[in-house]
């Protein structure tokens, strides 16, 4: 496969990981702050099929794609350091998605104890990582 088609899939697959971890976050914030025994039972449904879905296989096609791109040219790329940014960036997001993985367990246990402020400021965080990574790969300021 050319090198342009795997940059298009990875584009695909980040856009798609990154609208599962705009959305799953907003879930959160009106779980958090949902009442009724119902609803809150439609919110684990929805955070569920989301995350497991959705949202964790656009990361491992991101991740797969990502990989296939560094190894078109290792040495090259792994030389410089906007690479090594976005790549921190990029584990940083991982780990948010995890631990977005352990919220949706967290609320389907019925044993969140926030307030739907705090994933209200949680779910900006993937905001900041997406214009860092996006300005990186295609500036690359470094």
């Amino acid at each position: 496969m050319s090198m342009l088609w795997v940059k298009a899939f990875h584009i695909i697959s980040m856009v798609c990981w990154f609208a599962g971890l705009f959305y799953l976050p907003r879930l959160f914030v009106y779980h958090a702050d949902c009442s009724d025994q119902p609803g809150r039972e439609r919110f684990k449904i929805m955070e569920r099929k989301l995350y497991r879905g959705i949202t964790t296989p656009s990361m491992i096609a991101t991740v797969v794609f990502g990989l296939w791109l560094i190894g078109y040219n290792p040495s090259g790329y792994l030389s410089q350091s906007w690479l090594h940014a976005k790549l921190v960036l990029v584990l940083l997001l991982i780990g948010y998605h995890f631990y977005c993985g352990h919220l949706v367990k967290v609320f389907r246990d019925d044993q969140n104890r926030r307030s739907h402020v705090f994933y209200r400021w949680f779910n900006e965080m993937p905001v900041l990582v997406l214009v860092a990574v996006v300005i990186l790969a295609t500036v690359r300021p470094f």
